[in-house]
């Protein structure tokens, strides 16, 4: 199953808060916790998760050699997990069809996505650029929850 709506709809729960699994270079599982949402990808228009990430990150320069996560939300004792590959949009990491405009607002997409509301969307702005921050969009080939 590759529906994101159950995903979607636990986003609310805990302020878009999750948790991320990334392959390390020596094989073993790097994960820590982001903050996601659901939105199209800007060059598909499917239903992703995404997230963003900051320039210097671990699990990014893990996505750059193994463009693959799983991602896991949860409310409550509710969740809800989705694995599959990965396209990062960054300053580092261009994709066909996105500019500089385009990653801007794909970070403030993101950042909605996951519940989050700015005051000062050019300070936002301004430190996601400083900051190098990259778009991570995982596309699903599983999703799954518990019962």
């Amino acid at each position: 199953m590759t529906d994101l709506a159950e995903f979607a709809g636990l986003v609310s729960g805990d302020h878009g808060l999750c948790v991320v699994s990334t392959l390390r270079p020596d094989g073993g599982i790097r994960s820590s916790v982001v903050n996601a949402g659901v939105l199209d990808h800007p060059a598909t228009g499917h239903s992703v998760v995404g997230f963003v990430v900051r320039g210097t990150a671990r699990k990014l320069a893990d996505l750059r050699v193994r463009p693959q996560a799983t991602i896991v939300v949860r409310s409550g004792w509710q969740w809800t997990a989705a694995e599959g590959g990965t396209d990062l949009v960054g300053p580092d990491d261009p994709l066909d069809g996105i500019d500089a405009e385009g990653l801007r607002l794909l970070l403030r997409r993101i950042f909605s996505a996951a519940g989050g509301t700015h005051d000062d969307w050019d300070e936002y702005d301004r430190i996601m650029a400083e900051e190098r921050r990259t778009a991570v969009l995982l596309s699903p080939r599983r999703v799954y929850s518990n019962p």
